[in-house]
């Protein structure tokens, strides 16, 4: 049996909110050999999220949202984000119920086959939260308008975006966060296999 790389000295919760934050006090083994001293590191508990790019292989165009993200109120663009559907996801879900379902809450679109691109810690130095990201065919024609639940005070825009036009705008910059950043990489990537595959897109 492996001996323990890490033993925690404590754990505390610091805040409690819409989101929870841990204080952790802990050592670690260190790779020269030996422990390192006991250290204190806070940790962001947020949940854990899936998003998906939705793509019409007919179109040659993919799906993507704008909203106010708090997290961008300092960048130079504003915290209006271009982003791709996105979702906490709820205890007893996977990570495809979440986007199927934010895909029409958020977008007005219904989801056809998905394929799973990858699983990434958003940003492990300081958060637990893991992204189950995926790309999912959609047809968009007549997609695009304002969506968001009221409840939760979403104000979210709908776009179609030509996919050569979106592929622009991550050169740009205009896209900056990973998800999106990530999905449209492995779209570049899978692109022709996907549109041979799936066709023109529809039920």
């Amino acid at each position: 049996m492996d001996e323990p790389r890490i033993e925690i000295v404590s754990e505390d919760l610091a805040y409690e909110g819409f989101f929870r934050l841990y204080r952790y006090r802990l050592r670690h083994r260190l790779f020269a050999g030996g422990w390192s001293p006991v250290i204190s590191r806070e940790l962001f508990e947020r949940g854990h999220a899936a998003a998906i790019l939705p793509y019409d292989p007919g179109l040659d165009a993919v799906v993507l949202i704008e909203q106010f993200r708090i997290g961008a109120l300092e960048e130079t663009g504003g915290p209006w984000l271009m982003e791709i559907v996105a979702g906490i996801i709820e205890p007893a879900e996977d990570g495809e119920a979440v986007v199927r379902r934010e895909a029409e809450e958020e977008a007005g679109c219904v989801i056809g086959e998905v394929e799973r691109i990858c699983r990434y810690l958003v940003s492990p130095g300081g958060t637990s939260e893991t992204m189950d990201l995926f790309c999912g065919r959609v047809d968009a024609a007549g997609v695009g308008g304002i969506y968001g639940l009221d409840a939760e005070d979403e104000d979210i825009r709908a776009v179609v975006v030509p996919f050569q036009e979106a592929w622009a705008m991550l050169g740009r910059g205009r896209l900056n966060s990973a998800a999106p950043i990530i999905a449209l990489q492995w779209l570049q990537l899978n692109r022709a296999r996907l549109r041979a595959a799936w066709g023109t897109a529809g039920t």
